[in-house]
């Protein structure tokens, strides 16, 4: 680290998203934003920003304490996974400490009401050293597993319910390596085997002068028959890696492992995509093959179709200015522009008070705040750590989605604004309300967590849009359906949605996709599954929670119950 105006939808000329959405695609409009389409009565198409949520601080009284510090090691890093450890719909955090230990917390929460949360201590989950987590089934047992980062060995975790868990880096054939690890990404490569795991390592032990070095990244495949992985593939040459993601990035189904890296430690190269194909070793595109050279103080990844065209964007977190990359090539080349500017999430000072210097972001995510349709940004802030030549009061952006494709700022008018130093962090709905609240790790302070009152306050929480959270099932070793593309119709137009485990920066969450409706009292649901079928169109009713089972033709709606 350094001291479209509205219209009828276009079908995308990429052979493979027409293939399987040709005929689908409702006409509406182009948002801009995750290729939400939305109707033309949003407010910001008239001229007005669009309506902002209150979020409300409840930090104190959800009981949640935990302080993510240390020294040099610990300044990257921070990170919470969002999982539900007792299978009872509501989300529990695991949050990294540094060189305090972990903590699990159990969410008890009511429906609808306050925060609260209450630790469980335990020695297999209190690890030190933790960097951040990652929830992901890796067994398909239907018990959600944890991938955790560390300087040192990483860990995995085998879910046992009831928030209960058991160190499996041996039952597995895992190993956990020694580097200091803060990037995690999996995908399935073979339905019947375990995931593929990518773990993203930033710098490697310390060497005898003190000094310590990019280390490689590595992937790990599961042995043939066998419930156990193989030794890792290094990825190299390492390049300080902070951030991994396996995704579609063009719409062909295989999933590439895109890496963001900090270019402090490396004179050459800098970002990276690998080809992984199932049966082959990793290798590193080119720029024969359209791949073009990128240098940046990459932090973090978010990957999210913001043009409408059926193909994901790239959000890449850095110092100064942020990067939104979109495809601009040929099938199969991957040649990126960056259209930041012009979508207004560069982001690349605080957006309030009179400092010039210029900001350091982390932890990105996309996700609707506000339930109007449109997509949203969330990215944490915050310096290194005494970095005088980067903003010392650094708050974190709150981007909400416009109708005409671009962003503006709304983490004053949201109640979402914050001096800390901040990390990782996680937007989720953790009073199971249809609103998404916001969790937020701080280096050397507390985490924060702010419930989203939408419209409303803190005793009348309102809604300011209906809204739908979906599950996927699917029987065989991918029962979350990793990789699988979420198609959304309503009146008013249509959304997709693609779903990973990773990315971001040190933080990750298995569970309920929250998608915004808008002014839609329903809407229809179909998945590509990972394989590439494509299901049927499943009627839904708006405001509610739907498991979507694969070859079924209706959509079962699940009650909430509390914590």
């Amino acid at each position: 680290m350094s001291g479209d105006a509205t219209g009828a939808v276009i079908l995308p000329s990429r052979t493979p998203w027409r293939r399987w959405f040709a005929g689908g695609l409702t006409v509406g409009v182009l948002a801009g934003t995750v290729g939400f389409l939305v109707s033309t009565g949003a407010a910001s198409s008239a001229g007005l920003p669009p309506a902002a949520p209150r979020f409300v601080d409840e930090t104190v009284a959800s009981g949640v304490r935990q302080v993510y510090d240390g020294g040099f090691s610990f300044f990257v890093g921070g990170g919470v996974a969002v999982l539900d450890c007792d299978d009872n719909g509501l989300p529990d955090l695991y949050l990294a400490g540094g060189v305090n230990p972990a903590a699990l917390y159990r969410n008890r929460s009511a429906i609808g009401g306050s925060l609260a949360f209450e630790q469980l201590p335990a020695a297999v989950t209190d690890l030190t050293r933790v960097t951040g987590a990652y929830p992901v089934d890796i067994d398909a047992d239907g018990l959600v597993d944890l991938a955790v980062l560390r300087d040192g060995e990483n860990v995995l975790l085998r879910g046992l319910g009831g928030c209960q868990f058991e160190r499996a880096n041996e039952m597995w054939g895992f190993d956990g390596g020694h580097s200091w690890t803060v990037g995690f990404s999996a995908t399935w490569e073979d339905p019947d085997r375990l995931p593929t795991l990518a773990f993203g390592n930033y710098l490697g032990p310390e060497r005898a002068d003190g000094s310590r070095r990019c280390a490689d990244s590595a992937l790990y495949r599961a042995a043939s028959g066998q419930p156990r992985y193989e030794p890792p593939v290094p990825l190299r040459p390492g390049k300080c890696t902070l951030s991994v993601l396996f995704a579609d990035w063009d719409g062909s189904g295989r999933r590439d492992l895109r890496m963001t890296n900090d270019r402090h430690y490396y004179r050459q190269g800098g970002e990276q995509l690998w080809h992984i194909e199932a049966g082959q070793p990793p290798r590193l595109y080119t720029a024969a093959e359209g791949w073009q050279d990128l240098r940046i103080w990459g932090m973090g990844i978010a990957s999210q179709d913001v043009t409408g065209d059926g193909v994901p964007e790239v959000f890449l977190t850095s110092q100064g200015d942020n990067r939104l990359q979109t495809l601009d090539g040929s099938p199969g080349q991957p040649a990126y522009s960056d259209i930041a500017i012009r979508r207004g999430v560069t982001a690349h000072r605080p957006f309030m008070g009179d400092n010039v210097l210029p900001s350091t972001a982390w932890h990105p995510e996309f996700e609707d705040v506000n339930n109007d349709g449109v997509v949203d940004l969330y990215i944490s802030k915050g310096n290194v750590d005494a970095q005088v030549d980067h903003a010392a009061d650094d708050p974190s952006n709150l981007l909400l989605g416009q109708t005409d494709g671009t962003f503006v700022e709304a983490a004053r008018r949201a109640g979402v604004v914050s001096l800390g130093k901040s990390r990782g962090a996680a937007l989720a709905d953790l009073n199971l309300d249809g609103l998404l609240d916001l969790v937020e790790v701080n280096r050397s302070a507390n985490v924060r967590l702010w419930r989203n009152a939408g419209g409303g306050d803190a005793a009348s929480p309102v809604a300011l849009g209906h809204w739908l959270a979906v599950r996927l099932v699917q029987a065989g070793a991918n029962r979350d359906a990793i990789g699988s593309w979420i198609e959304l119709r309503t009146a008013d137009g249509s959304s997709l949605r693609q779903l990973t485990i990773g990315g971001g920066h040190a933080s990750g969450q298995l569970g309920w996709v929250h998608l915004g409706l808008g002014t839609a009292d329903s809407a229809e649901v179909r998945v590509r599954w990972p394989d590439g079928e494509t299901g049927p169109w499943v009627p839904v009713d708006a405001d509610q929670f739907v498991v979507v089972e694969r070859g079924a033709s209706e959509a079962v709606p699940w009650t909430p119950s509390g914590g």
